[in-house]
């Protein structure tokens, strides 16, 4: 965020009386008060007004300024822009099936979700935690509007629906979830995040091939 700043000044007019008739003014208003003896030493009151304005003995006599501030705000990351450190967002089939076979023996866990979903929106950032407390887990984000075809390859049929996937085994889990049903996420990561090494390399996905762009216009219930 930048703040911008303009000053402008108006008019800064002082008069030859102003000065000389100082003395006796302030006198007037401060009795008792001894003037100083130096004639170069001059002294004159100033007036504050409440419309920020200096007045000098009288009107004509105005120091007066303007601060005009304009704050120019940069665009806000939406919320499903939020990520955590070790979330992935996917935008094809080919970004999927490559992240799955990068995370090697990894757990990876994979949402899909919708920008319009309301439920998956209240998730978010119950999600990012997880994802913040446990940073060896990969989470996958996978846009529905973005991945129709892949979506409805994989069965994801509700909004917010997850896959837990982990090297040679392949995919271990799918179930659908929502913030009041966190505990689950939350289990499954305790069951399928232990320690082990699997033997041979990272299972793919029976049946998803690279699709191209085109989707079809259904979305799934939330």
């Amino acid at each position: 965020m930048a703040d911008v700043i303009r000053l402008q000044f108006q008019s800064l007019r002082f008069s030859s009386s102003l000065v000389t008739s100082s003395a006796s003014s302030f006198k007037t208003l401060r009795p008792g008060l001894p003037l100083a003896e130096s004639s170069n030493k001059r002294v004159s009151p100033l007036a504050y007004s409440s419309s920020a304005a200096l007045s000098f003995g009288s009107r004509k006599d105005l120091l007066s300024f303007k601060v005009c501030a304009t704050v120019a705000e940069t665009e806000q990351p939406k919320w499903w822009e939020k990520n955590a450190s070790n979330m992935i967002d996917i935008h094809s089939t080919q970004e999927f099936l490559s992240a799955l076979s990068e995370a090697g023996d990894r757990l990876v866990i994979v949402e899909f979700y919708g920008t319009w979903c309301a439920s998956c929106r209240a998730l978010f950032p119950k999600l990012c935690r997880t994802a913040e407390e446990h940073p060896d887990i990969v989470f996958l984000k996978v846009n529905f509007d973005e991945n129709k075809q892949m979506c409805k390859s994989l069965n994801v049929r509700v909004l917010p629906y997850f896959h837990f996937y982990r090297g040679a085994d392949g995919q271990l889990e799918s179930f659908s979830c929502s913030l009041a049903k966190l505990q689950k996420i939350k289990d499954a990561i305790e069951t399928h995040n232990t320690a082990r090494c699997s033997i041979g390399p990272p299972k793919g996905i029976d049946g998803l091939m690279v699709e191209p762009s085109f989707a079809p216009k259904d979305r799934p219930t939330e």
